[in-house]
């Protein structure tokens, strides 16, 4: 720990260092107020022809908020939706699983029914064929599956991943969306914010690969311009440094409900780790020590840490949510007979397009690339009753996580197995009101 915060202290990125250097003078221009002083206000970045910034406050300042009614429970609970074919499991073994959108919404409304807190879709770009095998490719954008679910629903919060380097997206295009299904939703629309991280990704938009730490970089330049669109009361002009776009006289209205919309950042490497600290209120974690739940457990805390250190030296706060896929059956055998058929029919043909540059994917990958964890998915596998899966899950809320996203082979029927055997027991420890 010691060392990471000399790290911190000693080896902040380029971007960070210019955006405190240009927002200090823009505060000596226009404001006495810091907005390192609040945790729910993050550190904007400006240049000497923009707007002045304002502070941006998170909707977690809000208590009647639904991001605050979630971040007030001991253990927050997700659903990792299956919107791409194959869900989270490179596996051939028959199951109800559907990347339709039928499917994931009679999940969503599950979950809702379950009182989970949250949902979350990812995003992808591939070719015809996908990585391949059961992950042949077919999937529904996260964006617009999510849009049309805050329709359908009416508590659980909705968390679409949007990769904001990839055209057509512009910062004012982004920010009326986004503001718009706030508005629509009543408070319950995330972001999950993603740089890109697969090279056939940028070449499918016409994109050289852009550099690893770069596309934090241009990523900071977008996200400061969106969150002042959803905060400036008047017209607002900004001329970013690295990217493309320009905004001159911009406005956005509706203004998000609390704030701004929820923010979520999956990271590993140290500019992602200095990313999330300093605009989102989730980050996604993966285990540093692979898939087995109790090298998982024993690495964990000190990963924690160094996320949540990372953003209290930025004067904020941030919840760590964690993936595990939970293998859940009435006894323990028929957990481990269960799990086995899954890596009995493990399909080879899957991942072998996979290259990735994103550090959060890195550490492990190669135990992931065997039969049994890429057959199994998730991060971290949890296999067994109702008793020992809830014991795993509130050992991961003692190791510091703040919430589990969870995935299921067969979502359906699993998901109404954990709802009715699982989940009264986690009330029962007194990790959910």
């Amino acid at each position: 720990m010691h060392q990471h915060a000399h790290s911190i202290g000693k080896q902040k990125s380029f971007f960070v260092i210019r955006a405190r250097r240009v927002f200090n003078r823009s505060i000596e221009r226009t404001t006495k107020v810091s907005v390192l002083s609040e945790p729910s206000v993050a550190e904007p970045r400006t240049s000497s022809a923009a707007t002045p910034f304002v502070p941006v406050a998170s909707p977690a300042a809000f208590p009647e908020s639904p991001v605050a009614r979630a971040f007030a429970q001991p253990l927050m609970l997700g659903l990792f939706l299956p919107i791409q074919a194959g869900g989270w499991s490179a596996s051939t073994l028959p199951r109800s699983t559907d990347w339709s959108f039928d499917y994931n919404a009679a999940l969503v409304q599950k979950c809702e029914a379950l009182g989970f807190d949250l949902v979350f879709a990812l995003s992808q770009w591939l070719p015809k064929g996908g990585y391949g095998g059961v992950f042949d490719g077919q999937a529904l954008d996260s964006f617009m599956t999510l849009a049309a679910l805050t329709a359908r629903t009416e508590r659980i919060i909705l968390a679409a991943t949007t990769h904001v380097l990839y055209g057509p997206w512009h910062p004012l295009h982004f920010a009326k969306f986004t503001a718009t299904l706030d508005h629509i939703s009543r408070g319950r629309w995330g972001i999950n914010v993603v740089t890109g991280h697969r090279a056939v990704e940028h070449e499918m938009f016409g994109w050289n690969r852009i550099e690893h730490d770069r596309r934090y970089e241009m990523a900071a330049e977008f996200l400061d311009a969106v969150q002042q669109l959803w905060a400036q009361p008047d017209n607002f002009s900004f001329e970013p440094e690295l990217s493309a776009w320009r905004l001159q006289g911009a406005f956005v209205t509706p203004k998000p409900r609390y704030g701004r919309p929820l923010l979520i950042n999956a990271t590993g490497s140290d500019a992602g780790i200095d990313f999330a600290a300093r605009y989102s209120d989730v980050v996604f974690i993966t285990s540093p020590a692979g898939p087995q739940i109790d090298r998982a457990l024993e690495a964990l805390p000190a990963h924690v840490a160094r996320v949540k250190t990372a953003a209290r030296a930025y004067g904020r706060e941030v919840r760590t949510l964690i993936n595990p896929m939970v293998i859940c059956r009435e006894t323990a055998t028929e957990a481990r007979d269960y799990h086995d058929a899954i890596v009995a029919h493990a399909d080879e043909g899957s991942f072998h397009r996979f290259d990735s540059d994103a550090h959060a994917w890195r550490g492990g990958f190669e135990d992931r690339a065997k039969a049994a964890s890429r057959a199994v998915g998730g991060n971290i596998a949890i296999v067994g009753t109702p008793e020992e899966v809830a014991d795993k899950i509130i050992k991961l809320h003692a190791a510091g996580i703040d919430g589990v996203q969870l995935s299921f082979y067969d979502f359906q029927p699993d998901l109404d197995f954990f709802g009715e055997r699982v989940l009264p027991l986690l009330n029962e420890a007194g990790l959910r009101r």
